[in-house]
């Protein structure tokens, strides 16, 4: 995840910005400190990825910047798990079942660059348990290297609370094959959080929840091997670390490290 900055003076004239960054669009806002978007990284992108933004000035007129990112290097441990086999490989009849599900979510998060930014405060993590389960790790199911873990673990008994971690407007609630009992909260500018394998939501669709409100349970519905939460971010249709969002301030000093 990464903000990106575009400085001006107060003299010059603007009457629109736009960009995008590997394949997704921009949605800059200004702020008191100048024109910001938030941004993703796709996870083993190269040496670098280009941000691009183009600036519109009355009578036609416009610049483009052009600003390369380089990724920060992220170790991949490997987590063994074991799980029931029809999980690990599903059969071939719930092929088509599977595939509606991908679907669905993927519309869910190309909508969101459809809704204005929701969210003014900072992001909270959506429960205070440990964290069990870190971004980018390779899942090695039953013995065969599966996928990679694109989202953060967080410990939890079955029945335990689930808050939204920002403003947002859900998106989807559903009972999905892999992910379980799932609720997609919609944040707007293209930003989307999951809360994944709950044993039961208490929220639908449409509705608007606030930074820190119960949204659900914790469970161990979908493929999982055992209890807890896993959360997700996403921007469009680039997953990345969601504990980058935690603390942050959009309309804050910016500041530079290894967030």
């Amino acid at each position: 995840m990464v903000v990106l900055e575009l400085s001006a003076l107060a003299t010059d004239s603007v009457t629109a910005v736009h960009g995008e960054l590997a394949g997704e669009p921009l949605h800059f806002e200004r702020t008191t400190r100048g024109l910001r978007a938030l941004a993703a990284v796709p996870l083993g992108a190269g040496d670098s990825v280009a941000a691009r933004a183009t600036i519109e000035h009355p009578g036609g007129a416009s610049d483009t910047v052009v600003a390369w990112l380089v990724p920060g290097r992220r170790r991949a441990p490997r987590e063994r798990l074991h799980a029931a086999p029809e999980l690990v490989q599903p059969p071939d009849s719930l092929t088509g079942r599977m595939q509606r599900e991908r679907e669905l979510v993927d519309g869910v998060h190309q909508r969101a660059h459809e809704t204005p930014r929701l969210w003014h405060e900072p992001f909270v993590r959506p429960r205070s348990s440990a964290v069990t389960g870190r971004f980018g790790v390779a899942r090695v199911f039953n013995g065969v290297l599966r996928s990679r873990h694109l989202g953060v673990d967080f410990a939890g008994r079955r029945g335990a609370p689930v808050q939204a971690a920002n403003r947002g407007v859900v998106a989807l609630v559903a009972d999905l094959y892999l992910s379980g009992t799932t609720v997609l909260i919609d944040h707007g500018a293209g930003l989307v959080t999951g809360y994944l394998h709950l044993s039961r939501a208490l929220v639908a669709v449409g509705d608007t929840v606030g930074r820190g409100q119960l949204i659900g349970y914790v469970g161990a519905s979908g493929r999982v091997t055992g209890p807890h939460l896993h959360w997700l971010a996403a921007y469009g249709r680039i997953t990345f670390d969601p504990l980058g969002l935690v603390g942050l301030d959009f309309d804050g000093p910016m500041t530079f490290g290894p967030r």
